[in-house]
């Protein structure tokens, strides 16, 4: 489907992130929001898990990958580029399916920050209780 000059691109989401990325055949430079890779993403954990996809589709140095990423947290965008590179994989190739599915790498986390309700202080908190 892809060839040397068409770009593939995917949507993720984790939390309140968005992450848009284009793959493109390269060399396996990584930019994300106009930042190197590494820059952008302090910690080793956090780059090995945007690398996780690559890594176990062993396509580490194959493709050039341009990310767009806006809301939530570090952690959050993190979650984000790694499940909007897994998809674009998968449109790549269908038969990655078999290699990142039983991984989890497809599937969006659903969990939410849980909203805070009226009447107390946070989502789960309470006000104290004075029982005299």
């Amino acid at each position: 489907m892809s060839t040397a000059n068409t770009a593939t691109s995917a949507t993720g989401r984790r939390k309140n992130a968005v992450a848009n990325v284009s793959l493109i055949e390269g060399t396996g430079k990584i930019t994300i929001n106009r930042r190197p890779f590494e820059d952008y993403l302090p910690t080793i954990q956090l780059q090995n898990e945007v690398l996780e996809p690559f890594q176990h589709t062993k396509l580490l140095k194959k493709y050039d990958v341009t990310v767009t990423t806006n809301g939530g947290g570090i952690h959050g965008q993190t979650g984000a580029i790694q499940l909007a590179i897994s998809r674009a994989l998968n449109a790549i190739d269908p038969e990655l399916r078999k290699i990142l599915k039983p991984l989890s790498l497809l599937r969006r986390d659903p969990r939410m920050k849980e909203r805070k309700k009226p009447g107390q202080p946070g989502a789960r908190k309470r006000f104290q209780f004075s029982k005299r």
